[in-house]
């Protein structure tokens, strides 16, 4: 039988949102392990786009919502710990992209346009021309206003990478994972038959969190799946592009995020109203078609001969709402010392962190000595899904 852990927090699911609170409890002196069943972040977080959103994309009908407001500050937060100085030093992050952009290609709509230019918006949101522009824009045949958003794209795979990398010894590969009880009182888990006592477990798991509660007896906090259906392409003659296409609603109408295949061909990797409703009750050979007509519309100048197609389902988890909406904000639950939550979008990974730190701040929960990890089984890294589909 494995030797029994004591720990301070006790983590299950090295998504995002896991990793970076791992690393901000490490940092602040706090004992963890952190426990992950398949790859680190090889579930949701690996399948974003990378974009640190700042909520200029739900404000597409001409105001902020509270979604915008809430996630207004996250590509600062960002920045400085991409630089080194923030809450964790993620230098080790590869940046895609400074920006991302908002394009329209016949020109913006009446009331959006004045909201771009409003006083709310300064600073947030420009016009850029010319050779400002994103590369795969820079054709004589684009006509359409382009804007300038601040915000940034990350190459996820570094992010988990790094994050993998502050997490030192604290990794934990295990499947089975148990609840460990004290009379009717929940003090930690088995992980594999090895018992791992916690002063706070935090459940972080995604998708895999409704399974981990129903094993501890619990069946809230309830959580909802938003299905999508992504579309890969790539090809040697693909330029970068990082932008969200309006369209006539409140959604893009198309999203771009452009990663680096390792044989140093671009991928698109292509997202927005495209993969959402439509897009999810389509096979993947009519959402290949669907998507090849979009760039066919909107980019002309692409030329499609010579790019490779893939199709990603992902299931975005979030704890449920009403309608099935999409939360505005980190979600955190607690029963006792059990913490459940999602960050709900990879740019607010920070913010989870804090309703943790909030918690423990309120509960008194203080560092205690550290116990040695160095022989735990690690898990590995997530392998992006154009390695897997368009090697």
């Amino acid at each position: 039988m494995p030797s029994a852990i004591s720990t301070d927090v006790l983590i299950v699911g090295a998504g995002v949102a896991g990793l970076w609170l791992n690393a901000r409890l490490q940092r602040l002196g706090y004992s963890t392990v952190l426990v992950e069943r398949a790859s680190l972040g090889g579930e949701q977080t690996i399948k974003s786009q990378g974009i640190i959103h700042g909520g200029i994309k739900y404000a597409l009908h001409g105001s902020l919502t509270g979604a915008s407001e809430a996630i207004a500050d996250m590509p600062r937060r960002w920045r400085e710990a991409l630089a080194g100085s923030g809450e964790l030093n993620l230098d080790k992050v590869r940046l895609l992209s400074d920006a991302h952009y908002l394009w329209s290609p016949g020109g913006l709509f009446g009331n959006v346009t004045g909201f771009f230019a409003s006083k709310a918006m300064r600073g947030r949101v420009d016009q850029v021309k010319g050779e400002q522009l994103p590369p795969a824009l820079q054709d004589r045949a684009f006509k359409g206003k382009v804007y300038r958003l601040a915000e940034l794209v990350i190459d996820v795979p570094s992010l988990l990478a790094n994050l993998a990398a502050l997490a030192g010894d604290s990794l934990l590969a295990g499947e089975q994972i148990e609840p460990l009880r004290e009379g009717d009182e929940l003090v930690g888990l088995r992980v594999d038959g090895r018992e791992i006592h916690a002063q706070r477990i935090v459940l972080s798991a995604g998708g895999g969190t409704a399974e981990l509660l129903q094993a501890l007896g619990l069946d809230q906090p309830a959580m909802q799946r938003r299905p999508l259906h992504m579309v890969l392409a790539k090809g040697p003659n693909l330029k970068p592009l990082y932008a969200h296409c309006l369209g006539g609603g409140p959604k893009p109408r198309i999203t771009v995020t452009t990663h680096p295949g390792a044989d140093g061909q671009w991928v698109w990797y292509l997202g927005g109203d495209l993969a959402e409703a439509d897009g999810v009750a389509r096979e993947p050979a009519a959402q290949i078609a669907a998507a090849q007509k979009e760039v066919a519309s909107l980019l002309p100048w692409v030329d499609q001969s010579q790019l490779r197609w893939a199709t990603l389902r992902v299931d975005r988890a979030e704890p449920a709402q009403s309608g099935q909406v999409r939360p505005d904000n980190a979600f955190l639950a607690e029963e006792q010392r059990l913490l459940v939550g999602w960050p709900t979008k990879l740019a607010l990974a920070p913010d989870f962190a804090d309703h943790v730190l909030a918690k423990l701040e309120r509960d008194g929960i203080r560092p205690q000595a550290k116990p040695d990890l160095s022989s735990l089984p690690r898990p590995a890294l997530g392998v992006p899904a154009w390695e897997q589909l368009l090697p």
